[in-house]
């Protein structure tokens, strides 16, 4: 089985903020939301321990690490969309600049693509690729901190709901699901 945990809450988190790949780091709530995290993932047996490499999402994962005796293997596919132009922009300001995107991206569009980045099918695509090689790789039961829209994606994907209910998973920061 295979459980999927976002990392803990980021400044652009709090300033809803779009990230895509960038190297954001933990605020003080994010890294405590880690520590709870851990405390939750020390409940349970793991055999395996993945990560996004982004910032974020690698800084929980070393320590839920540290709370469940795992080294993490960092893998490329469960890192977030590809954001493109939206990243480093307020929700806000994309919103007032560009509202047929916005409306795209809200309406989960399957069509929708990040302007300069990612569609959400590409992300989808790329992430169950990283499900199947960790199921694959037999370290099972896994445990993979990753973020929210590759959650999302995995969500839409596994309840064969289609992308079109990309927006309806609700997914907290620092929050323990299984896939």
């Amino acid at each position: 089985m295979i459980f999927l945990a976002r990392h803990g809450e980021t400044p652009y988190n709090a300033e809803e903020r779009f990230q895509g790949q960038v190297a954001v780091g933990l605020t003080e709530r994010g890294v405590q939301q880690a520590h709870e995290l851990a405390a939750v993932a020390a409940e349970r047996e793991w055999a395996g321990l993945y990560c996004s490499p982004l910032r974020r999402a690698r800084q929980t994962a070393d320590i839920v690490a540290a709370g469940i005796g795992l080294e993490p293997i960092p893998d490329d596919r469960f890192m977030e969309a590809d954001a493109g132009t939206w990243t480093d922009r307020l929700y806000t300001e994309i919103e007032a600049d560009d509202p047929e995107g916005w409306a795209a991206y809200h309406e989960t569009d399957p069509d929708f693509r990040f302007p300069g980045g990612e569609s959400l099918e590409e992300l989808m695509e790329r992430a169950v690729d990283g499900f199947v090689a960790v199921t694959h790789g037999g370290r099972l039961p896994a445990l993979i901190v990753c973020h929210r829209g590759v959650i999302r994606a995995a969500r839409s994907h596994t309840h064969i709901r289609g992308l079109e209910t990309f927006m309806a998973w609700d997914v907290p920061n620092g929050t323990l699901e299984p896939l």
